[in-house]
């Protein structure tokens, strides 16, 4: 394909893709055996057709950050997979519960413009004053802050700026749901960090149901082997100590009586106790036991074959167990009741459910042990669970999950696993330190809502460099911008990008920071004024050949730590000062260019395509256009470092123990990823992220000392060669290639390799190395 038509393609988001997606629903709701799923497949599959059919009559223009004709690009869109809006608002739609209730008690008609009209009355403002008073509100959709936003400017005696954003507002009234959602209780404090809330844990809890296994476990350990002692003592009464055992005749009056008295009581614990079935078996020994005395207490002689069972099984019994009332048999039942005596985990689940039940539901867990401890007398008297049981790892797990605390604390424990999951969290903190310059409690909170409401909003898929709606856009937060106090809430913000990149760096070196993670360090870089530029990881499949002007400006961030003569440069054969030169006649020719339009930096994307096409030299071209946009934007990363040059250099990060333990730690990634490339029929998407790994940890290995370096190598080709012969052999080139820059040669001269991601050809990492070239290496 060739350059012109690439850009064709790419410029213009595919229906294909939005027709697949509602083929793959249709199918869901049409043949999934679970009601719920179906149910979910029906309402995907109305947004897809509202895709394709907004896509067809010209509502939506996908790929624009104002993709619904008619609304403006604050306005938050329902989003799909993919980026693809739907055309719908995600604050539009029916009447919700709440917006009736308050059309009904304002006396006005059930509309949202009329509803709208109601809140900007006395009363309604007055109604908006005591939620902002109170905190006792939701915002889940940023919408939903905007009338709240109106009450604060009028009491804080700003008309006009009330004025100016009703008057933005209200062309959308009727459609847009701008009033917030009364709560029992205030909102979250803004500092609070956590996974889940205490409301999360408890419907996760309560789902928990019965074990079929463990119950049928515990009925055989507490009913079937105790009834099966009776009925073997029974039928020992009349066996000799040889093992014959002599059918009883009419005289034996007081036995069979007993028998029907056995037989009555079996029926009846069948009845009631129908998890465990082995009983009902004619083959096991007690279905041949209680088979043999129902032929017994009828009247039937038993047969010969039916009397050799009964010997066998009554011998077996008791030769397995001992006999009933022995010491060896008694310490067995002894262990066993005391094992089905054990509380189920679906009965401890309800005891810390009546724990959590006394908390506030929508915040998390400030302290787990009380709501984890053991079971007390008192609430053993309540639900009949023993007093003193212990609560086990999988009814604790969703508890720990909403445990608030700092999120240093939350990633020590385990609860934050990823960097992806950091990055959900990571907008609690940075809503915090946005309320935090706010003048006034209310204000504070508000902002800290509406802010938790924003990102949960959906990226869209944009094109021609577009950027995704930043929160500073929204009208109401625009209309209170000025209302910035505190001159230390800079450093604030500064305080927490150093902590949370830190910690982002330290606690999974090896990963690369998650998109919505250098979007919440971005936001803390603007507030903290640091020129921080931070970049984005770019999506190969629709990458448009260009970068914006702040990936230039990362590398020439990345050339001021690592310019001359660092490993990082040499390993990378990157000429830095050529970077910094690049970045001063941009931004001169910057300055003579008009200010409207997207800002490219056409430099930066000639240099990554060169080096691209140097590292891909013998590599064949075999591969697709998104393989060949793959080796461009790995390259903007390499430049850049993604990220890791400005957390260091202009953020200020700490390594913990020493960078030469982080790259170590980094190289742990490599070896793990790299022993998931052995025969995986797909394994260029892990080749990428083991690509990634060895980039930080070359980074990491940069800021030692030469002879730091020289050490770390020699722990890595020593961890090398304890680990499987597979992952040593496909290392071996690139170790070969490290070793090679450390010395101030080139990485990839004779036996070396330079470990990339992407290749447009056959990727070296991917091919056999037999056990020859491992034991060579």
């Amino acid at each position: 394909m060739n350059d012109d038509a690439e850009q064709q393609h790419l410029a213009q988001a595919n229906p294909g893709y939005a027709a697949g997606q509602l083929a793959a629903a249709f199918r869901t709701a049409a043949v999934h055996p679970d009601p719920d799923t179906r149910r979910r497949g029906e309402e995907r599959g109305r947004r897809w057709r509202a895709v394709l059919n907004g896509m067809a009559n010209g509502l939506l223009t996908i790929g624009s950050r104002a993709p619904v004709a008619g609304l403006p690009a604050w306005v938050t869109p329902e989003v799909v997979r993919g980026g693809f809006a739907t055309g719908e608002p995600s604050a539009g739609g029916p009447l919700l519960d709440f917006e009736i209730t308050a059309a009904r008690r304002a006396g006005v008609p059930e509309q949202r413009r009329a509803l709208f009209g109601h809140f900007l009355s006395e009363e309604g403002l007055t109604h908006l004053h005591g939620l902002l008073d109170s905190g006792r509100y939701e915002v889940t959709v940023p919408e939903e802050a905007a009338l709240l936003t109106v009450a604060w400017l009028v009491r804080a005696g700003e008309p006009d700026a009330a004025l100016d954003l009703v008057e933005e507002l209200a062309p959308f009234a009727d459609r847009l749901r701008f009033s917030p959602r009364p709560a029992e209780r205030p909102a979250p404090r803004p500092d609070a960090v956590h996974r889940s809330t205490v409301a999360d844990a408890s419907a996760t809890l309560a789902r928990r149901r019965p074990s079929t296994a463990v119950e049928t476990q515990r009925e055989a350990l507490a009913v079937w082997q105790p009834f099966g002692d009776e009925l073997l003592l029974h039928w020992l009464e009349v066996t000799d100590e040889e093992g014959y055992v002599r059918v009883p005749g009419p005289a034996d009056g007081d036995w069979h009586t007993r028998s029907a008295e056995l037989l009555r009581r079996y029926r009846e614990l069948a009845r009631r106790h129908t998890h465990c079935t082995k009983h009902r078996k004619p083959k096991e020994n007690l279905g041949i036991l209680r088979g043999a005395l129902e032929e017994t207490v009828t009247g039937r002689e038993l047969e010969p074959r039916r009397l050799g069972l009964l010997r066998h099984a009554i011998a077996s019994m008791v030769r397995r167990r001992g006999r009933p009332g022995s010491a060896e048999h008694i310490a067995l039942r002894r262990e066993q009741a005391a094992q089905a005596a054990l509380p189920s985990h679906h009965a401890l689940a309800r005891v810390v459910l009546g724990r959590l039940s006394a908390l506030p539901q929508d915040g998390g867990v400030t302290e787990t042990a009380p709501v984890v401890s053991p079971v007390s007398a008192e609430e053993a008297d309540g639900t009949g669970v023993p007093a003193g049981a212990a609560i086990p790892p999988a009814v604790r797990r969703p508890v720990e999950a909403a445990l608030s605390a700092p999120v240093g604390t939350l990633v020590e424990r385990g609860v934050v696993p990823s960097a992806e999951v950091l990055a959900e969290l990571v907008p609690q903190l940075v809503a915090a330190t946005t309320a935090a310059a706010r003048p006034e409690p209310a204000l504070r909170t508000l902002a800290a809502a509406n802010y938790r409401a924003f990102r949960n909003r959906r990226s869209l898929l944009l094109l021609n460099l577009q950027r995704q709606v930043r929160v500073e856009e929204l009208p109401w937060v625009r209309a209170v911008a000025a209302h910035r106090v505190d001159p230390g809430a800079d450093e604030v913000a500064a305080t927490a990008l150093r902590e949370l990149g830190g910690l982002a760096v330290r606690a999974f070196p090896g990963t690369i920071l998650p998109n919505p993670l250098v979007r919440e360090l971005s936001v803390l870089a603007r507030q903290a004024e640091l020129g921080a530029p931070f970049v984005e990881e770019l999506a190969a499949d629709i990458f448009m050949g260009t970068f914006t002007p702040k990936f230039l400006t990362a590398a020439r961030v990345a050339a001021e730590l690592l310019g001359g003569g660092s490993l990082y440069e040499r390993y990378y054969a990157i000429d830095y000062r050529a970077v910094r030169n690049l970045a001063v006649v941009e931004a001169g020719n910057a300055a003579l260019r008009p200010s409207h339009g997207a800002r490219t930096s056409p430099g930066f994307a000639a240099l990554c395509r060169q080096r691209a096409a140097e590292f891909a030299q013998g590599a064949g071209t075999s591969g697709s256009w998104v393989a060949g946009n793959g080796t461009v934007t790995e390259q903007a990363q390499i430049l850049t470092t993604h990220n890791l040059a400005t957390l260091v250099h202009r953020v200020g990060i700490e390594p913990g123990a020493g960078w030469d333990e982080l790259a170590l730690r980094c190289f742990d990634t490599v070896c793990l990823l790299t022993g998931r490339v052995h025969h995986n029929p797909r394994p260029l998407g892990t080749i990428k992220d083991i690509a990634y790994a060895w980039r930080q940890m070359v980074f990491h290995l940069s800021l030692c000392t030469p002879q730091e370096q020289r050490r770390v190598l020699d722990r890595m080709t020593e961890d090398t060669a304890r680990r499987p012969w597979h992952i040593a052999g496909r290392l071996a080139p690139a170790l070969t290639g490290l070793r090679q820059a450390i010395a101030g040669d080139p990485a990839d001269a004779g036996t070396g390799r330079r470990l990339l991601g992407w290749s447009t050809g056959g990727h070296w990492f991917r091919e056999d190395c037999g056990r020859s070239s491992a034991a060579g290496s």
